[in-house]
């Protein structure tokens, strides 16, 4: 059978390769034109004044400060309207103002800030060095704020070296309810460069709490407190000095009496 001859439409012929550029050249030109065009009409509508900041809605913790003190001391840091705003920037003036731990700022159509505050909850002074005294939050972050606030609290001074607050602050957590056990509040803890223990009471006296692991430091504290109460029924005096960085027990200085316990018997100096 004779094949029926077919016949394809007229083929497009391509466009000279000068022709081709000018084209797309063209299309990329008119395309950013119209970007150009939209983005001048958006930034006279970002400009209009209905879009400036009118009001700023604090929230969360402000117990250390007035809304007013707030907003006094952040806004002159604050820049820009609804769409030009700065959130970070706006944190970071929020987190400047004294008591302030974190801040959380948002945009609220068409004109307003939202920010949430969390304050610093102050649980113990803190001395570094010889540096000013500073506070240590519950989180052992060590801030700065006027230690006039907080002298009426009662809180305990920690010391250590630069970088070690949630640590002394943690071990002071695990050593107060041990403590309590002797009816004895901690009312300073220092770790020294060397990381050797020592503790202040209320009744003056100094517990030398040595090195070691956190847990090795308070199970030594629990063997002193466990038959501390028996040496000062003995003697009847007051505690003033403990070295409990003994292996085989510790030695205490009571008023006028130096006394060694040790793991099989007591000894008395005086």
């Amino acid at each position: 059978m004779a094949k029926t001859p077919r016949f394809n439409g007229p083929q497009a012929t391509p466009l000279p390769g000068d022709i081709a550029l000018m084209n797309a050249t063209a299309a990329v030109l008119a395309t950013m034109g119209a970007i150009l065009v939209v983005a001048t009409v958006l930034m006279a509508i970002a400009r209009q004044p209905q879009f400036a900041l009118r009001s700023i809605r604090v929230e969360g913790d402000v117990g250390r400060n007035s809304v007013s003190t707030i907003r006094a001391n952040a806004a002159p840091y604050l820049a820009g309207n609804f769409f030009t705003f700065d959130l970070a920037a706006g944190r970071r003036a929020f987190e400047s103002v004294p008591w302030v731990r974190r801040a959380i700022v948002n945009r609220i159509w068409p004109n307003r800030l939202q920010v949430r505050l969390e304050e610093h909850r102050p649980v113990a002074l803190w001395t570094d060095q010889g540096a000013d005294e500073k506070l240590v939050n519950s989180f052992g972050e060590v801030f700065e704020a006027n230690i006039g606030d907080v002298e009426d609290d009662g809180l305990p001074t920690l010391h250590g070296p630069d970088g070690t607050s949630a640590h002394v602050l943690a071990l002071f957590g695990r050593l107060a309810p041990v403590l309590a056990g002797a009816d004895a509040r901690i009312e300073a803890l220092t770790l020294s460069a060397r990381g050797s223990w020592r503790a202040e009471l209320d009744s003056g006296a100094e517990l030398q709490l040595g090195r070691g692991t956190d847990d090795e430091v308070i199970e030594r504290t629990q063997r002193f407190v466990g038959t501390l109460s028996q040496v000062l029924a003995r003697y009847q005096r007051p505690l003033e000095y403990a070295d409990l960085r003994h292996n085989d027990g510790y030695a205490v200085r009571l008023k006028g009496i130096t006394t060694t316990l040790g793991a099989a018997d007591k000894t008395t100096k005086k």
